[in-house]
This record gives structure tokens, C-alpha cells and sequence, in this order.
């Protein structure tokens, strides 16, 4: 399947401007940074995660732990996704237990992944609260789940791609809005 770029959503600019507001959401929703950490589900997330967190460093001079969260073998849909999923490794160094817990990642589109980080989240202990912080919400939700913080919601169709490229992981920072080409 091939997809075909349909318009740039937003540049790098964009994208440091909707994590600098977050980054102040957090911080006044949770009356400041004690017991916050973040963690960002693999891929995008991750990077998200510690750009979310420079930021509450340069605004309250706080530093928050930064964990990161493989969900793959949490997903209702691992079956259809790949026959030979490939696991990471989850790296959460640092006890939950009584912590407001912020998960982070990219795009928010059936809710299925953020169900899967709940369930991982849950494993590793028993957080006070669990916030989601998504970059991009682009709709079609299929379960009771919504961010708590979101950069730019975007509604798409199911025929619509959400792209997010991060300088860490693709070189450049941008998101891009493709359609599917059959």
C-alpha cells in the first residue's frame, strides 16, 4: 500500500511550541511536579517523553523521571499487527507506586495502544493517577479512552495517515497528514 502526502500539519516549530504547552498543562494540573513522571511508549513517545520533560525542567527547574514503555505484548491486536512481533524492552526506573503517572505518545487513533500502556503501567505497580499526553489526537477512538493533554487534534478519515517524524528517530521533526493509495 502506498501513501501520498497530503498536507503538512506541522513543523518542527510547531511541534516544540504544542510540547512547551503541555509541558505547562502538566505542570498546572498536577500543582507542580511532585510525584510526576513521565513515560513514553516506544517509538515516538519516548523522544516526546524527555522533549516533555526538558521543558518542566526549564519551567519549574525540576528534573522528572523519564521511563520507557515497550506495550507490545499487551496489545489486543498483536495477531493481526505482525505473526513475529518483535518485543523491546520496557526501561522504568523508578517505582510507580503513588506517583502521578503521565504516558506519552505520538498519535491517539483507536485507543488500543493507550489501553495496552495501561495494562503495562499497571503491572509495574499502583500509581495514584495515570494522564495521557498525546501530540496528535486524530479521532476513531474504539474504547472509553481519551488524553488528558494533546498538542492538536486533527480529525481524519480511516483512509488518512497521520506521519510524525522526530529529529531523534527520522532526522527531521515534522507531522504530515498522507492518504492511502491502492
Amino acid at each position: 500500500m502506498q501513501f501520498v502526502q497530503k498536507a503538512m500539519l506541522m513543523t518542527k516549530e510547531d511541534v516544540e511550541r504544542a510540547l512547551v504547552r503541555i509541558a505547562h498543562q502538566i505542570v498546572e494540573k498536577n500543582h507542580g511536579c511532585d510525584n510526576l513522571c513521565l513515560v513514553g511508549i516506544y517509538t515516538r513517545g519516548v523522544p516526546l517523553a524527555e522533549r516533555i520533560a526538558q521543558n518542566i525542567l526549564k519551567i519549574e527547574g525540576v528534573k522528572v523521571p523519564v521511563g520507557r514503555l515497550d506495550i507490545t505484548m499487551y496489545r489486543d491486536d498483536l495477531t493481526k499487527k505482525t505473526p513475529d512481533p518483535v518485543v523491546g524492552k520496557s526501561d522504568v526506573p523508578f517505582d510507580v507506586n503513588g506517583k502521578t503517572v503521565i504516558v506519552v505518545d505520538d498519535v491517539l487513533f483507536t485507543c488500543r495502544t493507550a489501553r495496552a500502556a495501561l495494562d503495562a503501567i499497571c503491572d509495574l505497580g499502583r500509581p495514584d493517577r495515570v494522564y495521557l499526553a498525546i501530540l496528535i489526537d486524530r479521532g476513531h477512538a474504539e474504547l472509553p479512552i481519551r488524553a488528558n493533554f494533546v498538542g492538536k487534534n486533527i480529525p481524519t478519515s480511516l483512509n488518512e495517515v497521520i506521519k510524525v517524524k522526530l529529529g531523534e528517530i527520522d532526522g527531521e521533526t515534522s507531522v504530515s497528514l498522507s492518504y492511502k493509495v491502492k
